[in-house]
């Protein structure tokens, strides 16, 4: 099934900026080939981007030689002979024509000429960046694409800058043994992309993808099964792109089996209750249109705290997001990077967010696009300028190499993200699964690429797979440690699980547990986190924050619930919850922004 949808429509202020392609005011003899509004891979190879490319008819000055007839009067004496009687010769004057070469300067027509424009900069600066296409020129037999970078219209570059008839996919999958798991692992999860023989990214649909093994198949979906254990080595082709992955289903059919043994915190809570999903929507379209003029100011917003302190804590702008990071028209899912963030989170100056298009986060094979920002250089109103031409060249491209887009990949709902120094990390789970006994995908990105490099999946059961544990919400702490959050509606409380990997092997301990729902409608969590400095966790849901001990260092007392805060955000819902070190942000859509929380002490 192909993944297709349309386009949200993006703000009318910020798409005003968006120029359509310019040719210079000269005649343009040559013709562009319109294409589908692709999207382009780009190498690692530097060559010129070009603000124009035209072919022009020339006139050249031509100095040419031509011999012309010409007739002179000459007043030559010729003899002619008569008798005298002096013995005198008598003369008369007679014409004679003559010619002569004469040089004179003729105008012609010549050839017409390819002609480049500006220099802009070369392809290398879009390594990490989303490049996209919907046009070309022919010259001397190459292929010169006119690209969008990053949603804005660039220039021409030689199609040789791109990835072509290149298969790029994971080297190594590793799952878990689980008799229980209905679904298996979609092999289609395992690509970065695939190219053409023109760079285009081919749709995964497309792809054609076989199993090598003597235990394990693949079915006629692209599923493999991971009911027992084995190896097997999968082939992804698509023309002459082609590449290898080896995916192992490990041996232990009892890894992952654990105990929820935890005594939950009793608390007091009255009852609370915040909106419902309809009313979230319907506020949705408020914000579209306020947005453009809103971004011109930071945005703080009040708590009231368990107190009943009116400012127990505050939120504030420090960034708002790009709009958009494609080109106007891209409606194929794959081809855009919606701005609708589901999940944050810092790791020192880097910020990493899961972009889904609004609706997909909870769709079962939910895809998007993860983005990567360099912190450091964030200017905190001018990058939502970035699909536009209202920033000057220059400036735009110094944001453009501080940001990296990843390709498009699966990220389940898109609040599971947490980050180390080199990897990003994503549990890609489904939020309608209803917590049923399959396997929990856990993908790790590296930074230097944003692309995919390791995936494994897990399971947690408390006893058997008559009791398994989906996390939907998890935070990663380090590279071989997660911390995950489980709510146990049956029995109304919050359960947090320490998750570690040794090797490619997964085991789960119940850490903690509330002995509440905390939102007594049954309102979904909107982000989790753990915070080192206070070791505490907060819980996020639309405008209420929840600070729950966390007991990992015998700071706090594990589960108790220590704090809460009502935002005044109300109709825009909090998308993810970040924290580094002693620091703790938040994300809010329509506009997407992250807001740094203040004034919230141990």
């Amino acid at each position: 099934m192909r993944r297709f949808a349309l386009g949200m429509m993006t703000s009318a202020a910020l798409m005003a900026g968006l120029a359509s392609q310019v040719q210079a005011s000269s005649k343009d003899y040559s013709k562009s080939t319109k294409t589908d509004l692709v999207t382009k891979i780009m190498g690692n190879k530097s060559y010129q981007v070009y603000s124009s490319l035209r072919l022009e008819e020339v006139t050249k000055k031509v100095k040419t030689k031509t011999k012309e007839k010409k007739k002179y009067t000459v007043k030559k004496k010729v003899a002619v002979k008569k008798k005298s009687k002096k013995g005198k010769t008598e003369y008369k004057t007679v014409k004679q024509v003559k010619y002569k070469w004469v040089t004179k300067t003729a105008y012609k027509n010549v050839k017409k000429k390819w002609k480049f424009g500006k220099k802009l900069t070369v392809s290398a600066d879009f390594r990490y960046a989303h490049v996209q296409s919907k046009s070309y020129k022919v010259k001397d037999g190459k292929r010169y694409y006119y690209i969008y970078v990053n949603g804005r219209p660039v220039g021409y570059v030689n199609e040789k800058a791109f990835v072509l008839s290149k298969a790029n996919v994971v080297s190594q999958v590793s799952l878990v043994n689980n008799q229980y798991d209905s679904v298996g692992f979609n092999a289609e999860d395992a690509i970065n992309y695939v190219t053409d023989q023109h760079g285009s990214l081919v749709d995964n649909d497309s792809v054609e993808i076989s199993c090598k093994s003597a235990k394990l198949n693949i079915s006629d979906t692209g599923y493999v099964s991971s009911r027992k254990a084995g190896t097997a080595v999968l082939t992804f082709k698509y023309g002459k792109a082609k590449a290898t992955s080896k995916l192992t289903v490990r041996g232990d059919a009892k890894e992952g089996i654990s105990s929820a043994g935890v005594t939950p915190v009793k608390t007091d809570l009255p009852k609370i209750e915040t909106w419902s999903a309809r009313d979230r929507a319907s506020s949705h379209k408020h914000w579209a249109t306020k947005s453009a003029r809103d971004r011109a100011s930071s945005h703080k917003y009040w708590a009231t705290n368990m107190s009943g302190n009116a400012k127990g804590a505050d939120i504030e702008t420090i960034f708002y997001h790009p709009a958009v990071l494609s080109a106007p028209g891209s409606s194929n899912l794959e081809a855009k990077v919606s701005s609708a963030v589901q999940g944050i989170d810092f790791y020192d100056n880097d910020l990493v967010t899961s972009n889904l298009d609004l609706g997909q986060a909870d769709n079962w094979e939910a895809r998007g696009h993860m983005v990567y920002y360099n912190m450091r250089k964030v200017k905190e109103y001018n990058w939502q300028l970035i699909p536009s031409k209202m920033l000057s060249f220059n400036t735009w491209l110094s944001y453009i190499k501080n940001i990296k887009v990843s390709p498009y990949m699966k990220l389940g709902h898109g609040q599971s993200v947490g980050s180390t120094k080199k990897y990003v990390y994503v549990l890609a789970n489904w939020n309608r699964s209803n917590n049923w006994s399959n396997s929990q995908e856990l993908i790790r990105v590296k930074k230097s690429t944003m692309e995919i490099d390791k995936i494994w999946t897990f399971k947690v059961w408390n006893g058997s797979a008559k009791y398994p544990r989906i996390f939907l919400n998890a935070d990663v702490i380090d590279d071989n440690t997660l911390l995950a959050l489980f709510h146990n509606a049956s029995k109304h409380r919050y359960e947090y699980w320490k998750i570690s990997r040794n090797g490619d092997s997964f085991k789960a301990k119940e850490v903690g547990a509330t002995g509440s729902d905390l939102i007594s409608n049954s309102a979904e969590v909107q982000g989790f986190v753990w915070n080192s400095a206070y070791d505490v966790y907060y819980i996020a849901f639309n405008d209420y924050l929840f600070k729950i001990g966390a007991g990992l260092d015998g700071k706090t007392d594990a589960g108790k619930l220590l704090n809460r805060y009502k935002f005044h955000t109300r109709p825009r819902e909090f998308e993810g919850l970040s924290s580094y070190k002693a620091e703790l942000y938040v994300n809010l859509n329509h506009p997407t922004e992250t807001l740094k929380v203040n004034h919230i002490t141990k």
